[in-house]
């Protein structure tokens, strides 16, 4: 089985929804949602980013997002900024929740703050954790938050999800629709990258708008990572990227993790679980094509999206890559898709030093 490391999932929300229930969730497998730790360890996972997201404020009190996204076309608003006096408790909460975690793993679960703790994780099959943050709503103006989190192993972070920070502006849900979508980084948006850069956290764009992309790309140093995000030309979403932004990864010597969620894979942008294996092997091929082999990996977006039917749970990461041998991947390009891509790019990206 060849272990797959991946760019994106939103576990820890589950925990920080239902704390007093994480045990069930993480421990004992309920079969719910789409990873806990028997099934990781069943799948050969072998890690990856485990995202902070903090809810929108009165998420309960709006449209119906899911239904919408159901019904293409659609363009869902920007949710309102949450400030950082709201969000700082709760991301504290989230990244506490991952300490948990590795603790209740026993040692089957690691936080990793090096490439070089990264690739021992996958030669000796602990699953590697990588502290990462979905949008910068608990990082203030000044930054201090930003050191504090690093302290605590923060290694990863998106400036925005798809609503406002202080930090810039991101891409609303929308099909078809282009990710040039409103203005590029703000001055502390700009400081952010820099201090990212001092302090070798990784920048994800897969949230950003347009504009904002380009702004990272001008100012930053380190390669360009959208950690779950898809082509644009084959399904026009605004959180997708266009042929010129992956371009511009590609001359990084950056990297895209391929999303698994249905609406930024179907042609029809569609949110349905009945879907197959051609939308997820075209833009596969298609990103192949345009990034070239060293780029490319995986980035679920597990338990935060719908996925493919074919691949459900973290238990269809080996269908998948029994359906891209099919489809004519050899071994050697599977294993770079699946875990050895990203353990270059963090390591261009971080350097060998936690």
């Amino acid at each position: 089985m060849i272990p797959v490391f991946d760019g994106h999932n939103d576990f820890l929300l589950r925990l920080l929804l239902d704390p007093a229930r994480r045990e069930e969730i993480f421990l004992t497998g309920e079969g719910i949602g789409h990873l806990d730790l028997p099934r990781m360890q069943q799948a050969g996972f072998a890690g990856g980013f485990f995202a902070v997201y903090l809810p929108s404020p009165h998420d309960d009190d709006g449209p119906d997002f899911m239904a919408m996204m159901a019904h293409p076309p659609f363009a869902l608003p920007l949710p309102d900024p949450i400030p950082f006096p709201a969000a700082i408790g709760p991301a504290m909460q989230a990244v506490g929740h991952l300490y948990w975690m590795e603790r209740a793993a026993k040692g089957a679960l690691k936080i990793v703050r090096s490439a070089d703790d990264l690739d021992a994780c996958i030669a000796t099959g602990t699953i590697a954790a990588i502290l990462h943050f979905e949008g910068a709503e608990a990082i203030d103006e000044s930054l201090d938050s930003l050191h504090l989190f690093h302290a605590a192993g923060l290694r990863s972070l998106g400036p925005v999800w798809s609503r406002p920070t202080l930090f810039g502006h991101g891409v609303p849900f929308a099909f078809p629709a282009s990710p040039d979508t409103g203005p590029g980084l703000t001055e502390a948006g700009q400081r952010l990258v820099r201090e990212c850069n001092a302090l070798k956290i990784m920048l994800d764009l897969s949230h950003l708008n347009e504009k904002g992309f380009d702004d990272v790309a001008r100012l930053s140093d380190a390669p360009l990572v959208a950690t779950h995000s898809n082509a644009h030309a084959l399904t026009p979403s605004s959180r997708n990227l266009t042929d010129r932004q992956l371009a511009m990864i590609r001359e990084s010597k950056g990297m895209v993790g391929l999303n698994f969620s249905t609406s930024f894979l179907r042609a029809d942008g569609q949110q349905n679980a009945a879907t197959g294996w051609d939308p997820v092997l075209r833009h596969m091929d298609h990103l192949l094509e345009t990034l070239g082999e060293d780029h490319l990996g995986f980035g679920s977006d597990y338990d935060g999206c719908t996925t493919p039917e074919v691949i459900g749970d973290v238990l269809g990461l080996p269908r998948l890559l029994e359906a891209l041998a099919a489809h004519g991947y050899d071994r050697p390009l599977l294993e770079k898709l699946a875990h050895r891509n990203w353990q270059a790019v963090l390591r261009r990206t971080w350097g060998g030093a936690a």
